[in-house]
């Protein structure tokens, strides 16, 4: 197993992104998440597994409405880590506006997000 450069981690970080964007958050877990991928939430117990992850991610995406905003406001890229800062903003299906800033930090393993965390406040 060998270390990605800072480099392709930072293209495949802007691909995700673009994933992101262009609303193809499902595919993008299947694009660029481990069969084994863990994701987590602040301090809650990390979702283990794509398929896990995937039906986690439905289940949000079934509250959204709009999107309205997925702006990155800073990035970085070194052995096998990632992280991003992000402010979003979307309507609830419910018509609350909702207002997330939060940090990402992405651990990567032979091109594919091993394990990724949220710190935002709830």
């Amino acid at each position: 197993m060998s270390t990605q450069t800072a480099i392709n981690l930072q293209d495949r970080l802007e691909d995700l992104f673009s994933y992101i964007r262009e609303g193809r958050i499902l595919d993008a877990i299947k694009e660029f998440y481990s069969e084994d991928a863990a994701m987590q939430e602040n301090d809650q117990l990390p979702t283990v597994g794509r398929k896990a992850n995937l039906e986690r991610e439905k289940q949000f995406l079934n509250t959204v409405k709009e999107w309205k905003r997925f702006d990155v406001t800073a990035k970085g890229a070194g052995d096998d880590v990632t992280f991003y800062e992000t402010v979003m903003d979307w309507v609830a299906t419910d018509g609350t506006p909702v207002h997330v800033e939060q940090i990402v930090v992405a651990k990567w393993r032979d091109g594919r997000i091993i394990h990724e965390r949220y710190y935002h406040n709830p």
